[in-house]
């Protein structure tokens, strides 16, 4: 099944909401973006694979003042792959309170449920080095 129009725009606003959400503290509301049991790997940030939205609150919070004060998602792209599996990648720019910024590209499995569209899996690998290096 190919996806729609509405279909990509509804990703596309899921994955802008996660910024909103976290940046604004709101992470008793990280279902409205993520499954109850999505697979958030930080690694590349040195925080490991977290385990559901309890887990990314939970890390979060650990965190304290370390986290960014603005997430900026940009250049989001939606594929479906030959088996139906929804992705989209996208960039993130991280904006920490000492006014330094970070960049990583967000790369999602998103899914389909009774509550629409939720990331299942996403890998954030963050850019150090330019051109891909």
């Amino acid at each position: 099944m190919a996806l729609s129009a509405a279909d990509r725009t509804a990703i596309t606003e899921l994955i802008a909401r996660h910024g909103h959400l976290t940046d604004s503290g709101r992470l008793d509301r990280l279902d409205e973006v993520f499954t109850p049991d999505v697979t958030y790997d930080v690694t590349d940030l040195g925080g490991g694979v977290l385990r559901g939205t309890d887990g990314m609150r939970a890390a979060a919070i650990a965190v304290g003042d370390g986290n960014p004060v603005a997430h900026h998602v940009t250049n989001t792209v939606v594929d479906e792959d030959a088996d139906g599996r929804v992705r989209a990648l996208s960039k993130g720019l991280g904006v920490r309170a000492d006014g330094s910024c970070g960049s990583v590209t967000y790369e999602d499995t998103v899914v389909r449920g009774d509550r629409g569209w939720r990331i299942a899996h996403r890998t954030v690998r963050a850019h150090r080095r330019p051109l891909g290096a």
